[in-house]
């Protein structure tokens, strides 16, 4: 079992502009595959420049797309909903131009903590709502992915995160029920260590629906830091016969003072490369591990 493994941008900055450039030959000096790149919002980048400089770097790109209140399929407000159509034709489109093969992340909007706002209760009336509203949006863009040979791929987030979808089984549901082949979902290990009973488990009935993988701790720390069972999940992940992208976003960062805020991003403050390189050197090892019988 072989797979492409990547680093989130967010690793190195937030926006990543072409002032952060260099860090793409350095990624794949420590040996990654590709970036994980947020979806850049109007004006951050321009695409030609950064397509060119991931060409000369060697590296692929899979984006990251983000999502807020305005632009969500599961809102109330129509206009909200057609926003989040046009957000993802936008991500698409951004795919398109840098030859990224996969959108993922949590496509169906309505954030939580990140948001500022608490989850309210919610009846079945407009539960069932969400869901139509979710699975129409979503059917309407997946033809235009599909057209460009990309991949939407829909990540279940923790319960701080949205109240929309939370689970791995959430996450199949709702690809099972838009059905279209350039639809699958993203697994995330940090937000599945709060969400399923068994990330293993999870994975293996997820199965073919897996179009992306984000390899987590528990904490957001460095691969190795953490309460993950790597062989484990790379044993599932084996038997399901996934070989696509997997990326890294150890991005919390060494600061353990009180009151700091851990949910907040936070630029590096030290040079990281040599945990960058040891995190990935942990992944290939697991994944070597995890193809072999117990």
């Amino acid at each position: 079992m072989t797979n492409p493994v990547g680093l989130i941008s967010m690793q190195i900055a937030r926006p990543f502009t072409e002032d952060h450039f260099p860090w793409l030959s350095r990624l794949k000096e420590l040996g990654y595959d590709f970036i994980e790149l947020l979806v850049p919002e109007p004006g951050d980048i321009e695409l030609g420049k950064l397509r060119k400089a991931l060409t000369e770097a060697g590296l692929d790109v899979v984006l990251a797309a983000r999502v807020n209140m305005e632009r969500n399929l599961t809102s109330s407000d129509a206009n909200c909903r057609q926003q989040g159509r046009d957000y993802l034709k936008y991500a698409i489109d951004c795919a398109h131009e840098l030859g990224a093969r996969i959108v993922g992340g949590p496509l169906y909007g309505n954030p939580l903590v990140f948001a500022g706002r608490p989850p309210q209760p919610v009846d079945e009336d407009l539960r069932s709502a969400r869901e139509r509203w979710c699975v129409e949006g979503l059917k309407a863009v997946a033809p235009l992915a599909a057209q460009a040979g990309i991949t939407l791929a829909v990540e279940p987030l923790n319960r701080f995160e949205t109240d929309i979808l939370c689970t791995t089984r959430q996450g199949i549901a709702l690809i099972d029920l838009v059905d279209e082949p350039s639809m699958g979902l993203m697994l995330d290990t940090f937000h599945m260590h709060m969400e399923d009973a068994s990330i293993p488990e999870a994975i293996v009935e997820a199965g073919p629906r897996i179009a992306h993988f984000q390899a987590n701790e528990n904490h957001r720390g460095f691969l190795g830091t953490g309460a993950t069972d790597w062989v484990a999940v790379a044993r599932a992940l084996n038997a399901v016969g996934y070989t696509g992208p997997i990326s890294l976003e150890p991005f919390r960062r060494n600061d353990d003072r009180i009151a700091v805020p851990i949910a907040q991003w936070r630029p590096p403050h030290e040079d990281e490369t040599e945990r960058l390189s040891a995190s990935l050197a942990f992944l290939k090892n697991a994944i070597t591990m995890g193809c072999y019988r117990r």
